[in-house]
């Protein structure tokens, strides 16, 4: 599996945990940035790693921040992204499961680092459920789709 990573300061260095994790595991790593501990903005690289995902570069993305939700917020940005926030298994899986979230988000600050490890672990294993679910991402990729062709101004009415 390809995986883009991406973080900024404050993730930094669970960023190259995590990293050394995946590679470990036999996946490929996509390292977005940043490169180290110096003080950066954290939406181009989150961006990036979005980019990479619906480019298909890579099946799967994961960004680390501080408390992760800036980063998630970055990567939504994105049109075809459904990134979540997942400071635990279930959130995890349900992300997954039932959201098809194609983007790991989570925060340094916040997880210890094992737990992110089980966390992106039960991320990566786990398959969409579609059935009831599908239905509703096509709702959501319509709803990006208006966004996008609205120019991203205020909804129509």
């Amino acid at each position: 599996m390809r995986v883009a990573v991406a973080s900024d300061h404050a993730g930094y260095r669970l960023k190259t945990l995590v990293a050394a994790h995946l590679a470990d595991a036999g996946h490929e790593v996509l390292d977005m940035g940043t490169d180290s501990e110096e003080s950066v903005d954290y939406p181009p690289f989150c961006a990036a790693a979005g980019r990479a995902v619906v480019a298909g570069r890579a099946d799967f993305g994961i960004v680390i921040g501080g408390s992760g939700q800036g980063e998630q917020i970055a990567a939504n940005k994105v049109n075809g992204i459904r990134a979540a926030l997942c400071h635990d298994e279930w959130m995890a899986r349900m992300a997954r499961q039932h959201n098809d979230a194609n983007v790991l988000a989570f925060g340094a600050r916040v997880l210890a680092d094992a737990r992110a490890l089980d966390i992106v672990d039960l991320f990566l294993e786990t398959n969409f459920e579609g059935g009831r679910h599908a239905p509703r991402i096509e709702q959501l990729a319509a709803i990006e789709a208006e966004e996008c062709g609205n120019g991203g101004g205020a909804p129509p009415v």
